[in-house]
């Protein structure tokens, strides 16, 4: 990030309370930053979590000349609204990716599932399942795996990805974990605390 990008983020994080000057500065500084600022910038604010002004500087990249749909781009904003349980905004994320037609691949695909599921968003993680049932991209089994592990607290969810993915790849094994591991793992935190 040059300087430029340096002193506009810092502008725009003390903006952030002020919505008239910042859409001001919006309009007049950050549409002159070059692509390479402009993307870092909005990096930078995914990586703090600044979900206000990455959704701000996600539109503004969205409406740039040089600006083409990327499904690393839309990974990344997803990624940022899972870790923050952001539900509408990740929404609005999801139809703008439908609309410009952006496929992602089986692994982003996982990987999206298990943010979703880490942060304790079944339901969303769910929903962007279904839509990697039906991606027209071949099953891979590794995505499958990772899903799995994340719907470890989730077990009705996760007998219905267990028997998609045995259907799909039928001389797989899917390793189930004792059914008293969290038991035991409760009992050790339990008796930690006394």
């Amino acid at each position: 990030m040059t300087k430029e990008g340096l002193i506009a983020a810092k502008e725009l994080k003390r903006l952030q309370s002020n919505p008239i000057r910042l859409e001001r500065f919006i309009g007049s500084n950050i549409s002159r930053l070059l692509k390479s600022d402009l993307v870092s910038v909005l990096a930078e604010f995914q990586r703090q979590d600044q979900v206000f002004l990455s959704m701000k500087l996600y539109d503004v990249v969205r409406k740039e000349i040089w600006y083409r749909p990327d499904m690393f781009f839309y990974r990344d904003m997803l990624m940022m609204l899972a870790r923050n349980r952001k539900v509408d905004e990740s929404r609005r994320v999801w139809e703008d990716l439908k609309r410009e037609e952006v496929l992602f691949d089986q692994h982003t695909f996982g990987d999206l599932v298990r943010a979703y599921l880490d942060s304790g968003l079944p339901s969303e993680a769910m929903d962007i399942y279904d839509e990697m049932r039906r991606s027209p991209d071949p099953p891979l089994s590794l995505p499958f795996r990772v899903i799995l592990k994340g719907l470890l607290p989730y077990p009705e969810l996760r007998e219905k990805v267990k028997d998609d993915f045995l259907e799909l790849f039928p001389d797989m094994i899917v390793y189930d974990p004792p059914e008293d591991l969290f038991e035991d793992q409760e009992l050790r935190k339990d008796s930690e605390s006394e």
